[in-house]
């Protein structure tokens, strides 16, 4: 009987630590396409930037990766801020993680070869959220767009 007890708790805990690794990819790519949209463009070119950070940075494959944009899509519509996003990143990423992210949210707005305002304010909005030094900033940025 005591074993059983221990499978259950055990079973909810790994489902739990999905959950949570689910809700950081959510999280991440609901970020991403926060910038794409910004602008009121969807270029496809932003959006194979999307699909490339998406692949390398959280080790996806392609049909994952989809299945993350669709859903991340439906999040950003329903969403009323970028916090629900952001607390998910502060809570498991650490500072390269974010610096990461932070650089490929920059890659995505030089994707279609414009910086649109937009774009800009919704980067410097999520660094702010991400608790990321302006000097951090700025160097995501550089390295982005070179």
């Amino acid at each position: 009987m005591l074993s059983k007890i221990k499978q259950l708790f055990a079973k909810k805990e790994q489902q739990s630590d999905q959950e949570k690794v689910a809700e950081e990819h959510l999280a991440t790519a609901a970020l991403l396409i926060e910038v794409m949209v910004i602008d009121g463009h969807m270029d496809d070119q932003e959006l194979q930037s999307i699909c490339a950070t998406l692949c390398s940075i959280l080790e996806l494959d392609k049909g994952q990766v989809d299945e993350l944009i669709t859903l991340s899509k439906a999040e950003v519509e329903d969403a009323t801020s970028l916090y629900q996003f952001t607390k998910q990143i502060n809570d498991h990423y650490d500072l390269e993680g974010k610096l990461q992210l932070l650089t490929s949210m920059w890659k995505v707005a030089y994707a279609d070869g414009e910086l649109d305002k937009h774009e800009e304010n919704i980067i410097r909005r999520v660094a702010d959220l991400l608790h990321i030094r302006h000097s951090e900033y700025i160097r995501c940025k550089l390295e982005a767009k070179s």
